[in-house]
């Protein structure tokens, strides 16, 4: 296909894909879930599980195979950048507070998902379309622990500031413990591409080369970019200059982790948690979220929707595989964290709603196993199945929590002494 056509479904393609993105996601809010949990939803719809189902011809015409290129470098760049702007918002005060407790549930939150990962893995190696044909048991089990124990950090960081928690012991808590765990998860997804396809002298090139950037970006680095907002006025715009300078920061941070062979979200990412808090960060987020969000992520949805096939749950083995990834997903997750939470001292409410937060994946569920596809670890079977436990997982979040709050709300209401 020639450059010049490539343009013209591109601009078609992005017409298509906000106009569906914003009508899904604003009537998921009107059953009360985020704009981001419609948006993935229309992302499926535009892929092979409905509209190439129903109108094969044109969902074929819309997104042609030459075409997919491009749509994936815009979800790519877009994906990048909304990590950082979520490390932009990661505070570390949350781990001064409640340390022990929040310590305890985010380890049940990885200790539990990667026992029951070592136990399925086994069986699932065994299934066609799930695994790459290649790929080690030690990598495939270190994956799917990685994609059932991550959180979805930002949205839970939403649910609890929508609530008005975020200073409670309840927020600081989950706020704390999804923080651990998404790092934990992150870490493991950095092995299982540092190790895959290749031998451990370039692993241990990947691994190691990311520590030291790592280490890099938290000293020498930090210094810069402090020395850099301290040129910001917070009573000022942010110049061109300014803004160019963190873009060139940005790519030259993705392309730090791509080259080293990790991923570019993790470079955008550490580049924003080591941003300096302030007028720096402030005006970028103003600048720069609303964009990124409303045309670069549903960009990356659809992406994701162009590669998961549902029709395929049709096969018994794939079925069979969705609902013990499903279960292993929810009740380890979930119970594990509900346990940890009332070990460490926490009241029935709070555990619950602890167990209820942490068992949803969104976005950060859909880049991990996006970087996997991409890598060849797994093939599109496991990642429709990932695809649907993210919804599903996201889907129960917010209305599940809201019930436990209710639910615990009404006895205290009824003991409460009369006013009058």
């Amino acid at each position: 296909m020639p450059t010049a056509q490539l343009s013209v479904y591109f601009f078609l393609q992005a017409a298509v894909i906000l106009a569906t993105c914003r009508l899904v996601g604003a009537l998921g809010r009107r059953f009360g879930q985020p704009q981001v949990v419609g948006e993935m939803i229309a992302g499926v719809t535009l892929g092979p599980s409905l509209l190439g189902w129903l109108m094969p011809q044109a969902q074929a015409a819309l997104f042609p195979p030459e075409t997919l290129g491009t749509l994936y470098v815009f979800a790519q760049f877009g994906v990048g950048f909304y990590m950082f702007l979520v490390g932009t918002e990661f505070s570390t005060e949350h781990f001064r507070h409640r340390f022990r407790g929040a310590l305890m549930v985010s380890m049940a939150g990885i200790v539990a998902p990667f026992a029951l990962a070592l136990l399925l893995t086994p069986w699932l190696l065994g299934v066609p379309g799930l695994f790459a044909a290649d790929i080690a048991y030690r990598e495939a089990a270190l994956f799917l622990g990685a994609a059932i124990a991550i959180t979805a950090f930002p949205m839970l960081a939403r649910i609890i500031h929508e609530r008005g928690m975020a200073g409670t012991p309840l927020g600081t808590l989950a706020l704390t413990a999804g923080a651990v765990d998404d790092a934990a998860a992150w870490c493991f997804l950095a092995i299982v591409l540092a190790s895959f396809g290749g031998s451990w002298d370039s692993a241990w090139w990947a691994i190691g080369g990311g520590a030291a950037y790592a280490v890099f970006m938290l000293t020498v680095g930090r210094r810069g970019l402090r020395l850099l907002a301290e040129r910001v006025q917070p009573d000022q715009p942010l110049s061109a200059t300014m803004l160019a300078i963190v873009l060139v920061l940005f790519c030259l941070s993705a392309w730090a982790m791509d080259a080293i062979g990790i991923h570019a979200v993790f470079g955008g990412f550490l580049l924003g948690a080591c941003m300096p808090r302030g007028a720096l960060t402030a005006r970028l987020r103003e600048m720069l979220q609303p964009f990124v969000v409303v045309f670069f992520l549903p960009m990356f949805f659809t992406y994701s929707g162009l590669n998961t096939r549902l029709g395929m749950m049709l096969d018994p083995d794939i079925l069979l595989a969705a609902i013990a990834i499903l279960l292993a997903s929810f009740a380890g997750k979930g119970l594990a964290c509900w346990a940890a939470a009332r070990v460490a001292g926490e009241s029935p409410r709070d555990a619950q709603a602890i167990g209820a937060l942490m068992n949803a994946r969104g976005l950060m569920e859909l880049i991990l196993i996006n970087i996997g596809l991409q890598a060849g670890v797994i093939q599109p079977g496991l990642f429709s199945i990932l695809v649907l436990m993210a919804i599903t997982s996201t889907l129960m979040a917010t209305p599940l929590f809201n019930w436990i709050m209710r639910r615990h709300a009404a006895p205290a209401a009824a003991l409460a002494p009369d006013a009058r």
